[in-house]
């Protein structure tokens, strides 16, 4: 009886959206076929909008049938990588610009009078390539499931390359500035629309990403000028802090050789004319530009750029006048973040040609005097300094690999990280971490770019010899925007607990979470401190001159 009155109440309360049964969900613009494995229930490929070419997203079309929602979605169009030795390209079964799809996963058994706290997810890619199916987050599920604190996961797609990234004056004019960014901000209305419909509490929606995806996340943190944010209550930032990102007019000369390569340079319209190109003519120029493997590295033509509107100003801006939403905070990185990405640049063999390097791609109005100071922090020698990977292969690959890679990690991850934290911690509660694991065992890579993502996300009872916090933290976080505090009083199965980020440990002023080979320890973020204070003293100094 007391099933039989619910059904009604719930349509009352939630008017979008009502449910048949356990694998089928109704919404506004149409009926989703999800499919129950195991104690999950997936709703996979779900159109969350759609979008013409360089157009921004809106309501996705109203469906006449059931939808079948048993399989992935395509992919975004990906930009080709260039080949590096050991790593294989991911390939998908099928791509499309139409391509804006989520996936939904949720304990089988869920009360919807009860709703669930939400995990949205957002792959990373370098804003290139990558997929919402990239990530197997149903491991964090089943996790929360056997905890007694059950919460669901979205995954979801945005745009790539010039489609969801294309900057320069015609790009300003027509409004269609970080497409991909839209995207996923559409994908969280969407959230807070209709996932009452599966069981999901739009209260209680933490927001996270990997590499890029993090970018995109702490980006969408700092779009909110009221310091708030109504989309999501913490986020989850994984080897991707809010970083520097040029301007919409930086990227003219990117928007000029698309339309050139595209054969629109004539046309009195030139967006129009891309907008109606072949895609393979526009993917072929897009493939013809530098990607994060290319000698250029992680310096992207195609990601976020400041418009003045979903990126209202540079991030340290935003962050040190505190301009962003204000919640609990998760972020960490890896120890060895810019071995991957120094790959593309092992002719660079020398003193002067490391200098000449970072100046050009990375540091171009940097001083003759501040240049010198950069190379004494980051020295040459590989048994010195701060560098990344482990001492003892000290002359790992190339004689400048190690120097490049901790030059690397440290402006693109540590610095902007730490930097974030030293203000945010001021008013919000902050957990950050650093990983080690595989330090050793991975050779000249060390603990690389996103190498924590097991650690985050697979299961265990803390009976293989790896402590079990680092399996429940999510599910905590999410539940409680504490990752030490499990709802219920249930046990972690973990004697440890994890300071906030600002809270003093036995060697420095602020803690860290750590991941060692041997096991978990907590340690002062001082490590390095000399040359990451240098990193944002020269962003800071280059804004204060109005660069």
């Amino acid at each position: 009886m007391l099933a039989l009155l619910f059904i009604p109440l719930y349509i009352l309360l939630y008017p979008h959206a009502t449910i048949a049964d356990s694998s089928t969900v109704s919404l506004a613009y149409g009926t989703f076929q999800g499919f129950i494995s195991g104690n999950i229930t997936r709703f996979l490929g779900v159109p969350f909008a759609q979008a013409g070419r360089f157009e921004r997203p809106k309501e996705p079309a109203t469906l006449q049938t059931a939808y079948n929602a048993t399989s992935f979605g395509p992919a975004c169009p990906q930009q080709a990588l260039s080949p590096i030795p050991g790593l294989v390209a991911t390939t998908y079964p099928s791509v499309s610009e139409d391509c804006l799809s989520l996936n939904v996963f949720r304990p089988s058994v869920t009360d919807p009078s009860v709703g669930l706290p939400v995990f949205v997810w957002i792959y990373g890619g370098g804003f290139q390539v990558g997929n919402s199916r990239d990530y197997d987050l149903t491991p964090v599920v089943e996790r929360s499931i056997e905890r007694g604190e059950p919460i669901m996961v979205v995954t979801l797609n945005y745009r790539l390359t010039a489609l969801g990234f294309l900057a320069g004056k015609e790009v300003a004019a027509a409004g269609i500035s970080n497409l991909g960014l839209r995207d996923q901000i559409f994908g969280l209305q969407w959230v807070q629309k209709y996932i009452s419909a599966f069981g999901g509490d739009p209260d209680q929606v933490v927001v996270g990403g990997v590499s890029a995806g993090s970018v995109s996340t702490a980006y969408l943190t700092l779009n909110n000028n009221q310091n708030s944010n109504t989309l999501f209550r913490g986020i989850f930032l994984q080897s991707g802090p809010a970083q520097h990102v040029p301007s919409l007019s930086d990227g003219q000369a990117d928007y000029d050789n698309l339309v050139a390569a595209a054969n629109c340079t004539a046309s009195p319209d030139t967006l129009d004319c891309l907008r109606h190109a072949p895609l393979d003519t526009v993917m072929a120029a897009v493939n013809a530009t530098p990607n994060f493997f290319s000698y250029q590295s992680v310096n992207l033509v195609w990601g976020p750029r400041i418009d003045g509107d979903v990126i209202a100003r540079d991030a340290w801006v935003s962050i040190s006048e505190g301009l962003h939403g204000k919640m609990p905070k998760m972020m960490g990185v890896c120890d060895d973040e810019g071995t991957i990405f120094s790959f593309s640049t092992l002719n660079i063999t020398t003193n002067q040609e490391f200098l000449a390097y970072v100046h050009l791609n990375y540091l171009p109005k940097t001083s003759s005097a501040q240049m010198a100071e950069l190379a004494r922090l980051y020295p040459q020698d590989p048994t010195q300094g701060p560098h990344s990977a482990q001492a003892q292969l000290t002359n790992s690959r190339t004689p400048q690999y190690k120097r490049l890679a901790a030059f690397q990690g440290d402006l693109l991850m540590t610095s902007p990280r730490r930097f974030w934290m030293a203000h945010a911690s001021l008013t919000q509660n902050v957990w950050g971490w650093l990983n080690k694991m595989g330090k050793f065992a991975n050779g000249d890579i060390g603990a690389y770019h996103t190498s924590d993502t097991p650690i985050w996300f697979t299961t265990t009872d803390g009976t293989d010899g790896m402590d079990a916090l680092p399996y429940c933290i999510p599910v905590n976080f999410i539940n409680t925007l504490d990752p030490n505090s499990p709802p219920n009083g249930s046990d972690s199965n973990s004697s440890i607990i994890w300071p906030k980020w600002n809270t003093p440990s036995s060697s420095g002023p602020s803690s860290l979470f750590t991941f060692n080979d041997d096991g978990i320890n907590i340690t002062a973020d001082t490590f390095r401190t000399e040359a990451v204070d240098f990193l944002n003293d020269l962003r800071l100094t280059e804004l204060n001159n109005g660069s």
